[in-house]
């Protein structure tokens, strides 16, 4: 769901701008603390997080749309199908950051919550119920019920910011989005 460009960020090569979102909460990421990417496409929020001196674990099934960056000195790039079954092993790492866009698969949404290290920040934005009207996806598996974002994480992580909107850009679509943050102290 993410697009290509041709922008060169630092030593690689980034998607299309990152969620504005992403770009609001990123700086609630602990610095230098590494972060995950998770279904990271073309890496657009892996340059992001790059350029603020994050190390980062980008993760995705297919790792071709990341182009050059895969190069950059602070990225591990690792190819894996989340949908596989069990629960990846990088789950038992801890990260200062975890990043998820366009991408849902329920089983994950515990173990996203358990990888944050003390103080850490979980930034998700996805699409809801009504994206159908827009395009896809339209198949409800992937489209988050009403609340189905802040419910996943209420009680286990603080509420920084959550939304249940419509947006226009990059193109119109009904997301979720929600920033969290782990309890100082597990």
């Amino acid at each position: 769901m993410n697009s290509a460009d041709s922008q060169s960020v630092a030593q690689g090569e980034a998607a299309a701008d990152p969620s504005p979102w992403v770009v609001r909460f990123a700086p609630l990421v602990p610095p230098g603390s590494p972060v995950l990417d998770l279904a990271c496409g073309a890496g657009r929020h892996s340059a992001l997080f790059l350029a603020r001196g994050h190390p980062v674990l980008a993760v995705d099934r297919d790792l071709a749309r990341l182009g050059t960056l895969r190069s950059h000195p602070r990225l591990e790039a690792l190819a894996c199908d989340l949908e596989a079954g069990a629960v990846p092993a990088f789950f038992t790492r801890r990260f200062g950051g975890i990043v998820v866009t366009n991408y849902l698969h329920r089983p994950l949404l515990g173990p996203l919550a358990a990888a944050l290290a003390p103080g850490g920040v979980l930034i998700y934005e996805t699409f809801a119920r009504g994206n159908e009207r827009f395009g896809k996806p339209s198949n409800p598996a992937f489209l988050l019920e009403e609340g189905e974002l802040l419910r996943a994480f209420l009680g286990r992580l603080k509420i920084v910011a959550y939304e249940d909107v419509i947006v226009e850009l990059p193109r119109p679509a009904a997301v979720q989005r929600l920033c969290a943050q782990a309890p100082l102290q597990s």
